[in-house]
């Protein structure tokens, strides 16, 4: 069968293989908002695909969610929330600047056992792994997870991935946290930042002085008053 994609249809199979896990309303708002009926015309064009073998999809949620065509998780898994919560912080981040060399579920260390943060981003012109929490765990749990990141940081491996840059020295991304829950947890070496959702973020540092890019700044889970400004 013979067949042309657009432009958009290839940006939207990329976006979905990419975030594994992607709505209707989140593709409508994406890829669609500036035309006269984006519902309709999403709907036409993720039938189209989801025909021709390209995208699959679960009609277990209401809007349907759709799936890369190799996705390894079932279409009633509860992994689908847990990469729509990503994909939920990147829509966020996109509300006020858009972010760029995006890694979903990034394994920096590329061994079992090492860090493993939901999503790498450069935001705002800095580097961010970021910690989506949608259940509470325990302040000892939480804390081993820091004392991972620690580890990293004094491994140097850190300094050689593929995103840093190539005209400075290289940084070391701050830790977001997203959670519900405040976790008493600390580093001395890393910059850990704990909030309810990107919007908060934006708002906790908006007016204060600029983020520091070079990475040697560290501060502790309540930020010890540094002030941080993503605006």
């Amino acid at each position: 069968m013979s067949f042309r994609l657009s432009q958009r249809d290839k940006d939207i199979i990329g976006f979905i293989n990419q975030f594994r896990a992607v709505d209707r309303d989140s593709l409508v708002e994406l890829f669609f908002k500036q035309l006269k009926s984006p519902i309709n015309a999403c709907n036409s064009v993720m039938v189209r695909l989801y025909r021709l073998g390209l995208i699959e999809r679960t009609q277990q949620y209401s809007p349907t969610v759709y799936l890369p065509v190799d996705a390894k998780i079932k279409k009633n898994s509860q992994k689908i929330l847990h990469f729509l919560s990503i994909l939920d912080v990147y829509k966020q981040m996109c509300s006020y600047s858009m972010p760029k060399s995006i890694i979903v579920e990034d394994k920096p260390t590329r061994r079992k056992g090492g860090i493993e943060p939901d999503l790498f981003c450069i935001f705002k012109g800095s580097p961010f792994w970021i910690e989506i929490q949608r259940n509470q765990y325990s302040e000892q749990k939480i804390q081993a997870k820091i004392n991972l990141y620690e580890e990293f940081f004094f491994s140097d491996e850190w300094k050689t991935l593929q995103w840093q840059p190539e005209d400075r020295a290289a940084i070391f991304p701050s830790v977001i946290l997203i959670t519900p829950v405040r976790y008493a947890v600390s580093s001395d070496c890393i910059r850990i930042i704990q909030v309810g959702s990107i919007h908060e973020l934006m708002e906790k540092y908006k007016g204060s002085a600029k983020l520091q890019k070079n990475g040697r700044q560290r501060v502790s889970s309540s930020s010890n008053g540094s002030k941080i400004n993503l605006t």
